[in-house]
């Protein structure tokens, strides 16, 4: 094991993998010599050459569109968003034309393209740089969907994603990158997608959250230990495919559930697990369920009101404590 920040783990994963098979490149903007601008590709330019590490235009349509046609024709592709915002400029290539074409063509084309950036709140990037995106790529069949919260997480899931053969989108956290946390060694340790992980165990009540949120809920079931509430918290770790059932044995033993999620609440992520647990577990369920997601309000450039927008741990608590029925 070695301690690793969120930030290293994926390039030496990268690395790692672009040894391992010729097939695996890098492209987009800045991750040449600068790297990109959390790291995730320094240097990497100087062992792999610049074929490998591409810098492109700044042009996301152009970016997805070539990975797809480069995945198709054999080539692993990892495409670089600066921000995962910026999707939304390139929904076509990644909805229409990543998530369909192996289903299209009979299961003949391959899609082994990884879409990875950063996201979320944490530096004050204001309504366009700062939004929380995965659950729209949920909705969509054909389409893997990944949210490392640790490093640990992060190594294991991007390599996982890295060989599948469907196109995988690789959601990280701005605030995570500087974060350190103890990572396998192992040139194939993978994170195997659709297998929850249970961060912290506990009696009564079940608390659900990904990527930023995961430390929230850790912080929050340390307050809530305080006061005699022995809180279990489980990090979906992948959206698409999702570990419905360790959710729903928790549950089963804990009667309550809280989730919780940067994303919007309405419609948020969140509201499907709700969903899902209801269906399935609803005759164990002591308490309503309480769903914690950002408030309805683009999120702000000052601090302060971004993190007005986006649920607090002092509401994580508070939520906790409302289905345990404790004041």
């Amino acid at each position: 094991m070695s301690k690793k920040t969120y930030a290293t783990a994926i390039r030496d994963v990268i690395a790692e993998e672009m040894r391992r098979d010729e097939n695996v490149f890098v492209m987009g903007e800045d991750i040449e010599i600068l790297g990109g601008i959390f790291g995730c590709t320094r240097d990497l330019y100087k062992e792999f050459g610049v074929d490998r590490i591409r810098n492109t235009p700044i042009s996301e349509a152009a970016m997805i569109g070539a990975g797809v046609g480069s995945a198709c024709a054999g080539m692993r592709p990892i495409v670089e968003l600066m921000y995962m915002d910026f999707t939304l400029v390139a929904a076509d290539q990644i909805i229409n034309q990543a998530a369909k074409t192996r289903y299209i063509f009979g299961g003949k084309a391959k899609i082994p393209l990884v879409i990875r950036g950063q996201q979320g709140i944490g530096r004050g990037n204001a309504a366009t740089h700062s939004q929380s995106l995965e659950t729209i790529f949920m909705h969509f069949p054909g389409i893997k969907v990944a949210c490392p919260s640790n490093a640990a997480d992060a190594a294991g899931l991007l390599r996982t994603a890295i060989r599948d053969d469907n196109p995988v989108m690789f959601f990280e956290h701005k605030a995570l990158y500087a974060s350190k946390f103890e990572v396998p060694d192992d040139p194939d340790f993978c994170v195997p997608f659709g297998k929850a992980d249970i961060k912290r165990a506990g009696k009564d009540v079940t608390i659900v959250g990904s990527l930023l949120y995961v430390s929230r809920a850790l912080e929050a079931a340390a307050e809530l230990e305080k006061i005699g509430i022995d809180a279990e918290v489980i990090d979906p770790r992948t959206l698409v495919p999702f570990d419905t059932q360790t959710i729903i044995e928790s549950v089963k033993k804990t009667g309550k559930l809280v989730v919780v999620h940067e994303a919007h609440k309405v419609a948020g992520w969140g509201a499907e697990v709700v969903s899902q647990v209801v269906e399935g577990a609803f005759k164990y369920l002591d308490a309503a369920p309480i769903h914690l997601g950002a408030k309805a309000c683009p999120l702000p450039f000052n601090i302060e009101l971004e993190n007005a927008v986006v649920p607090s741990v002092e509401q994580i608590v508070e939520a906790a404590k409302k289905v345990c029925n404790k004041k």
